[in-house]
């Protein structure tokens, strides 16, 4: 590991263990019979362990969506061209899109950080300017990112990190744009869960059974290809992955690092939190995750991570939208445990 990523393995901020106890004590005293609130009583107990508060709370919710280009749709991958991508980052810009109208709803900051489009553009507003590169390369032909790329692009995650926490949030979102990015984040996945193609990939933005047999043999033909320079994970990343998936890596292990709770998107955002976790473990015990996308190989990436998402609503679309979507479910868990009344309070007799 270059000295310049160094960071990623440094340790993690520490679980609260006495708010741990302390929120864990409250639930357990709530006019209610245990665990009748399922779900919600544990991610009460969790996020109170985050905060290092008995009673936790998410008013401050930042979401960075990254975007970037990948070169593999050279192979025709896609069902969009693309240059829809940088078409999305004027569109997150102007407001149109999906995850602003949820990030408006819910109060929370949004930037977008550009990692790598191909085509450069002018300054935007409410967009970072980041381009590491013109997209990645080809990784039908060789590695998608050199050292430096993905170094740069992991950096730009751990950015986007402390200025949520210069911000005082209280919860980390990260979403992703990237025409072809399903099949990136495929072929990081199936290398690190040491599985075919045929069982992670899946439609992407849209194809049909004929589009994904291809998608298929070409990730298959990529790892064999790369297999003898991916044995540790940022090998992985570097020749398979993508600018905006090395980003959201970056993401979750500063987040972790910084005791910044996260709650993880779908697909793409689930494979760059499998590539943090298995370079920093201690990671996963500050994430959250979301939904379960309708890419088929999502659920295999879940299991790997040993997560249960909240929901399963048949999503796909990305840019941090399915994680936006389950925000009001973890503030309602936190509402409930910080203000229904406990036993005593109510004189409401306890199980006998």
């Amino acid at each position: 590991m270059s000295p310049e990523v160094n960071w990623v393995t440094d340790p993690v901020a520490s679980i609260d263990s006495a708010a741990l106890k302390s929120a864990t004590n409250r639930q357990a005293s709530l006019t209610k019979p245990p665990g009748a609130l399922g779900q919600l009583e544990q991610l009460a107990i969790k996020l109170a362990s985050l905060q290092a508060q008995t009673c936790p709370t998410l008013e401050r919710v930042n979401i960075a969506v990254f975007a970037a280009d990948h070169g593999v749709t050279e192979a025709g991958i896609s069902a969009f061209p693309q240059s829809v991508t940088l078409e999305m980052v004027k569109n997150f810009s102007t407001g149109g899109a999906a995850i602003n109208v949820l990030a408006r709803s819910l109060g929370a900051t949004l930037e977008v950080i550009n990692v790598g489009t191909v085509t450069d553009h002018d300054d935007l507003p409410g967009v970072f300017k980041s381009r590491v590169a013109a997209g990645t390369n080809n990784f039908q032909h060789g590695p998608a990112m050199d050292e430096k790329q993905i170094t740069e692009a992991m950096g730009l995650g751990r950015q986007a990190v402390t200025r949520a926490v210069e911000k005082d949030a209280q919860l980390f979102i990260g979403g992703e744009m990237g025409i072809g990015n399903t099949t990136s984040a495929s072929a990081v996945a199936c290398v690190l869960l040491n599985l075919p193609a045929k069982e992670i990939v899946g439609p992407g933005t849209g194809l049909d059974n004929n589009g994904i047999s291809q998608k298929i043999s070409l990730v298959d033909a990529a790892i064999k290809l790369h297999r003898d320079n991916m044995q540790q994970p940022l090998h992985v990343l570097r020749h398979v992955g993508g600018l905006e998936i090395a980003a959201l890596t970056g993401t979750y292990i500063s987040s972790a690092q910084h005791g910044l709770p996260v709650l993880v998107d779908g697909f793409i955002c689930s494979v760059a939190a499998l590539c943090a976790v298995r370079l920093n473990p201690d990671v996963n015990q500050w994430l959250l995750y979301s939904h379960q996308s309708a890419e088929p190989g999502h659920q295999k990436i879940l299991a790997a991570l040993d997560a249960e998402p909240l929901l399963n609503l048949g999503m796909r679309l990305g840019e941090g939208s399915g994680a936006a979507m389950a925000v009001p479910i973890l503030r309602m868990a936190c509402e409930l445990h910080g203000q229904m009344a406990t036993f005593e309070q109510a004189s409401v007799s306890e199980k006998n």
